[in-house]
């Protein structure tokens, strides 16, 4: 037979074409075509649990084969909050059972909602920030009028300078839509103090008339309502004629109407008018639009009196920015989105309506609710949506931070990682960092990795592309770190070649490389083809890095069950090899049969050494080797080398010889807790013994 030092080392150096002729293999073949075709059709965990196949193929892949028959302890696997420390699957000794729970998305970790907490933080931050920026603005207009108001020599040029012009115009209330540019630059000529001026002669003389008019329908709205008021008494009179007073009564609400919108209308035409003859008051132009030699287009008392006007046609905005006003509205918009449901809602609950579009320097007055429901249901992957139509930042940068789909219904945040995804990195980092800490480092580093795994939770709501993500190197390695990867290794070049790979194209850059890791960190991204953030479609309750995974760890079981059927010490090595970056001390090898059992193996220990207390069995472990030299492949490779050469001679397989015993390691459970009975599945993941 040929020896397990030969064989490890042939396989662990042609690994992957080892796992291409597993995969070839027409039985694996078969099944992983099976998994692929059918898993997206899955919709419960009873649906997952009733096809056999599927059910098995995952089994499989998680080393969890001799627990497929405890359906209902696997249930409450699939069920648990990975997220709550005291679920049930967080509570078992047994790691597979996490890693088999995280593996699915049975229990609806990606909710529908209108926005996460993230977004609604961030969007309150931006309107903040827009309030600000719009009283700034106002500022700088008011500054920037003061300083160039005395370079104005005709006004025309007043006209023609937009700043100027705009300023000047909400100063006085005067709507551009409506207004040409030539009458505006005749009103600028015309003397108030000459009644045969254009200001007086086209506007200012109508003013008698439009008063009288406002008086009557004044008027005519006080007898409206006095008829109504009538005719409403005359209701309750016995004998009276019921339908015949309904129905004056909805005449004269016509009427009032009528006359109401008259007063609207003409108060508009007069305060228009005044505006008018104030503007020509404010400006010293001549009737050709030029200035006397040596005098200002305003007196220094006008200016004051333009910059006042400007600033009162803002109050609403200054009103806005007030912390008063902003607190208030900030509140309000908090409870409101949560009872957001739909586009329809959206559009229909003011203190969100008005505060979004506000918040990204949206007039709602200004932009119709048709327009902003097309924005909310665009989809932002495809260039070619309405949103991008428009060619406004604005309308981007709000539909980007609401849920909503192509039918105005709630769907998932658009994140570049999912909070699982987030949350097993960082739980990785936390672990990768611990390894690399003494036992009197080890509160000091736990504190400081918390702390980044926090920065990064936050930092990974911002990212929108891999560009964003690549540009901030900090975020990058701590990826890396949590992968157990070396960042002075990785390049950024060659992590943009890593993310610009096709994942479905088995012969893409990604899918090449020697080491899986690399399309593993592109598969728990949320980025479409251009690199940018998109909504991944799942295949039923797995995403793309779940069902990667999968398919991944059912190979390489397979690839260890084939060779413990030729050589147990092969599979001991491989099994090792793959476990070795989740070591976080002795006591995860003491706690794994055929972990310990590579561990006595390498370093010639007796196997009597497991009927001595855990804690002198975790003394030799850390004394025979470094917990963080696990996270190097290099040393890790070293170890198992002389482990094999050492099962050689312990076991002699050179020679050939019957089955070993240590197969038995594999029967069952392949990460049990030594001397624990594998006659229920209970014993094996018996539950952890919090203090």
């Amino acid at each position: 037979m040929v020896s397990t030092y030969f064989s490890y080392n042939y396989i662990t150096r042609n690994l992957k074409q080892s796992l291409t002729r597993v995969e070839q293999q027409p039985d694996v073949a078969r099944e992983a075509a099976y998994y692929k075709a059918n898993i997206g059709k899955v919709k419960t965990v009873d649906d997952f649990m009733k096809d056999y196949r599927l059910y098995h193929y995952a089994m499989k892949a998680y080393g969890l084969e001799d627990m497929a028959y405890a359906k209902a302890f696997m249930k409450k696997v699939l069920e648990s909050d990975l997220s709550d420390s005291k679920s049930f699957v967080n509570k078992l000794v047994d790691k597979r059972y996490r890693e088999f729970a995280a593996a699915f998305s049975f229990n609806g970790s990606a909710t529908p909602v209108a926005q996460s907490e993230n977004q609604t933080d961030e969007m309150i931050g931006l309107y903040t920030a827009t309030k600000k920026h719009q009283v700034d603005a106002l500022a700088d207009d008011s500054t920037y009028y003061s300083a160039e108001i005395g370079n104005i020599s005709g006004a025309d040029q007043l006209l023609n300078n937009d700043r100027l012009r705009n300023y000047v115009y909400s100063a006085y209330g005067i709507d551009q839509s409506k207004w040409p540019r030539d009458t505006i630059s005749q009103v600028l000529r015309s003397d108030p103090s000459d009644p045969n001026s254009y200001v007086n002669t086209t506007f200012a003389s109508r003013l008698t008339g439009l008063n009288a008019q406002l008086a009557q329908a004044r008027s005519d709205v006080s007898a409206a309502n006095s008829k109504i008021a009538d005719y409403t008494a005359q209701l309750s009179q016995p004998g009276a004629n019921v339908t015949q007073l309904n129905v004056q009564i909805l005449v004269e609400k016509h009427h009032l109407e009528s006359y109401t919108n008259s007063i609207s209308s003409l108060s508009g035409e007069i305060a228009t008018i005044g505006g008018f003859v104030d503007l020509a008051g404010a400006f010293e132009f001549s009737p050709d639009g030029s200035l006397p030699p040596g005098v200002s287009a305003q007196t220094a008392a006008n200016v004051t009196i333009t910059k006042q006007r400007f600033d009162d046609s803002k109050a609403a905005v200054y009103s806005a920015a007030s912390p008063l006003n902003e607190a208030f509205a900030i509140r309000q918009f908090r409870t409101a989105i949560l009872k957001v449901n739909s586009v329809q809602a959206f559009v229909s609950t003011p203190n969100v309506y008005d505060f979004a579009l506000g918040a990204v320097g949206l007039d709602p007055k200004e932009v119709s609710q048709a327009t902003i429901k097309a924005v909310l249901e665009s989809d932002l992957s495809n260039p070619k949506s309405y949103v991008y139509t428009l060619k406004d930042d604005r309308y981007v940068e709000l539909a980007r931070a609401f849920n909503f789909d192509a039918k105005g219904n709630l769907t998932t945040p658009l994140v570049a990682q999912d909070s699982a995804e987030v949350l097993d990195i960082a739980r990785n980092y936390v672990i990768a960092a611990l390894k690399q800490a003494s036992p009197q480092q080890q509160k000091a580093v736990r504190d400081q990795a918390q702390k980044d795994a926090t920065t990064y939770q936050e930092a990974i709501a911002d990212i929108g592309s891999v560009s964003d993500l690549l540009a901030n190197r900090k975020m990058v390695d701590f990826i890396l770190v949590a992968k157990g990867l070396d960042p002075k290794k990785v390049s950024t070049e060659y992590l943009k070649k890593i993310f610009s790979s096709d994942l479905s194209n088995p012969k893409s850059f990604a899918n090449t490389q020697s080491d899986p890791r690399f399309a593993e960190i592109v598969a728990s991204f949320n980025f479409d083809n251009k690199g940018n953030v998109a909504r991944l479609p799942m295949m039923g309750p797995q995403k793309r890095d779940q069902f990667r995974e999968t398919q991944a760890n059912y190979l390489q079981q397979s690839l260890e069950q084939q060779q413990g059927d030729t050589n147990p010490g092969v599979r001991l090595a491989l099994y090792f090899q793959r476990k070795a970056g989740e070591i976080t001390s002795a006591y995860d090898i003491l706690a794994d049969k055929a972990l310990s059992e590579v561990f006595r193996t390498t370093f010639d220990l007796p196997d009597s050494m497991a009927a001595m207390p855990i804690d002198q069995q975790a003394k030799f472990v850390d004394r025979f080797m470094k917990i963080k030299d696990l996270s190097d492949p290099a040393k890790v490779a070293k170890l198992l080398n002389r482990f094999s050469a050492m099962y050689d001679i312990k076991n002699n397989q050179s020679t050939g010889q019957a089955q070993s015993p240590l197969l038995d390691l594999f029967q069952g459970s392949s990460s049990a807790i030594s001397g624990v009975s594998e006659s229920t599945f209970l014993a094996i993941a018996k539950l952890r013994a919090h203090p």
